[in-house]
C-alpha cells in the first residue's frame, strides 16, 4: 500500500510553496486530535469489560479496519464479531489477516482484564467457522471470572505500541533483544523466529520490496488501500480508520491536487512513484526481521497468531524496538502466488507463515486513528 505517513517527504518545498501561495498555508493542521481520543480515554471506564475492550480495540490490525463488534451479554461475558462491511476482500480473500486482528484484539482484552483482577476465558468460534470467509457467526465469547490470575507485565506496553512505518536506523538489533522478541510469541501453539542482519534478512529485504510492488501494480489490490486512504486531519477525523496521511505535506498535496486518491491510484503519477520509492527506502533499512508459524488447521490458529503477534509488538517495544507487519507476501490472491511460495520455502519449514514483520530501531511515532468504544458496541 501506499507509504502511509511519509509518501510526500521526497516532494520537497515546492508542493508546500505553492500551496502557500495559493492560500497561505504555511501553518497548516497536524494528526487529527480527535481520531486518536480512545487511546487517551482507554481505561477510563467505570464497568470492567468497557475497560478492558477501551484497550483492547487498540490493537494492531490490517489496513487499520478495526473489524470488530461487541455485545455485551450478562454482567460477565461478551460475544465477538467481526464487522462484515470491514473486511478485504482483495488482499485478503479469505479473511486471514482479519482474523489476526480479531485475535490481537482478543489478547489485550485478556490484558486488561488481568490487570483489573479478572481471568478472561476465550471460545473462539463456538458456532463453527468456514476457513474460506468469515460470516455473521462469533469469532469468539468470552467470559469473565473474578480473582485467579495475576497482571501480565506487557500490559505497561498497550499505550505505547506502534506500528513503526518508518525507515529504519543503520545499526543492527542485539542478539539479546531478538530473542526477547521470538520467546515473546513462542505460545498458543504458534512458533515464532527472529533473525538478524544475515544473508537470509538481505533476502527478505528483496523478497517484501518485491511483493510491496506487486501489491500496488496489481490494480485490485492497490485500488482497495487507495479506497482505504483518509488524506488530511479532515478525513482522519471524519473516518478514523483505514490509512490515515496526515501532517502539513499532504495537506498541501491534497489542496494542490498532487494528492488525491486518483493521483496515488495511478502508476505513472509522480506522487505513486515517490511513494514507491519511499517504500523501498523503507524495505531496505530493514536490519532485523520475525515471522510467526503454526499449522492454520482452523480459524482458532489464525485468532493465535495474532495473539502471539500482539505480544511480540508490546515486547518490543519494551526494549524501545519498531516493529512493522510486512504481509504483502503472504496474502493469498493470484498475482501474489509466486511470492507466496518463494517465501514458504525460504522460512516457513512446512507451516503457515501467519505474520512476517521487520524490526529495528526507527523514529518516535504517534498512535494511529481508532474509531472509540461506542463505535464498536452492537
Amino acid at each position: 500500500m501506499t507509504s502511509r505517513r511519509n509518501v510526500l517527504k521526497l516532494i520537497g518545498g515546492g508542493v508546500v510553496l505553492a500551496a502557500a501561495a495559493g492560500g497561505g498555508l504555511i501553518a497548516m493542521s497536524g494528526p487529527s486530535e480527535a481520531a486518536r481520543e480512545p487511546w487517551r480515554k482507554a481505561g477510563q471506564y467505570t464497568e470492567f469489560r468497557r475497560r478492558a475492550l477501551s484497550y483492547a480495540l487498540l490493537a494492531p490490525n490490517p489496513h487499520n479496519r478495526q473489524p470488530w463488534r461487541v455485545k455485551l451479554e450478562g454482567q460477565d461475558a461478551l460475544t465477538l464479531y467481526c464487522d462484515l462491511k470491514r473486511r478485504l476482500p482483495a488482499t485478503d480473500p479469505f479473511d486471514r489477516q482479519i482474523t489476526i486482528g480479531c485475535g490481537a484484539f482478543l489478547e489485550l482484552l485478556v490484558l486488561a482484564a488481568a490487570q483489573d483482577g479478572y481471568q478472561a476465558t476465550i471460545t473462539p468460534f463456538p458456532e463453527g467457522e468456514d476457513m474460506q470467509t468469515l460470516d455473521q457467526r462469533p469469532v469468539a465469547r468470552v467470559s469473565f471470572t473474578k480473582g485467579g490470575v495475576s497482571p501480565d507485565p506487557l500490559f505497561a506496553q498497550i499505550l505505547a505500541r506502534r506500528s513503526n512505518k518508518e525507515v529504519y536506523e543503520p545499526r543492527d538489533v542485539p542478539a539479546s533483544a531478538l530473542q526477547q522478541i521470538s520467546e515473546a510469541g513462542h505460545l498458543f501453539g504458534a512458533s515464532s523466529e527472529t533473525i538478524g542482519n544475515t544473508r537470509l534478512a538481505g533476502h527478505l529485504r528483496d523478497l517484501t520490496w518485491r511483493a510491496h510492488q506487486k501489491e500496488v501494480t496489481t490494480p485490485a489490490t492497490n485500488q482497495e488501500s487507495v479506497d482505504l486512504m483518509r488524506i488530511g486531519a479532515a478525513e482522519v477525523t471524519a473516518n478514523p480508520d483505514g490509512i490515515e496521511l496526515e501532517g502539513p505535506i499532504f495537506e498541501a498535496g491534497r489542496l494542490v491536487g498532487f494528492m488525491t486518491r486518483q493521483t496515488l491510484a495511478d502508476p505513472k503519477s509522480t506522487a505513486f512513484q515517490q511513494g514507491l520509492e519511499l517504500y523501498r527506502s523503507m524495505a531496505l533499512s530493514a536490519r532485523a526481521f520475525g515471522w510467526i508459524t503454526n499449522e492454520n488447521r482452523s480459524r482458532i490458529d489464525q485468532i493465535n497468531a495474532g495473539r502471539a503477534y500482539v505480544r511480540i509488538n508490546l515486547k518490543a517495544t519494551s526494549l524501545g524496538l519498531g516493529v512493522h507487519p510486512w504481509s504483502q507476501a503472504l496474502q493469498e490472491y493470484a498475482e501474489m502466488e509466486d511470492l507466496y511460495r518463494e517465501v514458504h520455502g525460504l522460512i516457513a519449514d512446512g507451516k503457515r507463515i501467519q505474520m512476517l514483520y521487520r524490526i529495528g530501531y526507527g523514529p518516535q511515532v504517534g498512535p494511529t486513528p481508532r474509531r472509540g468504544l461506542d463505535a464498536h458496541l452492537a
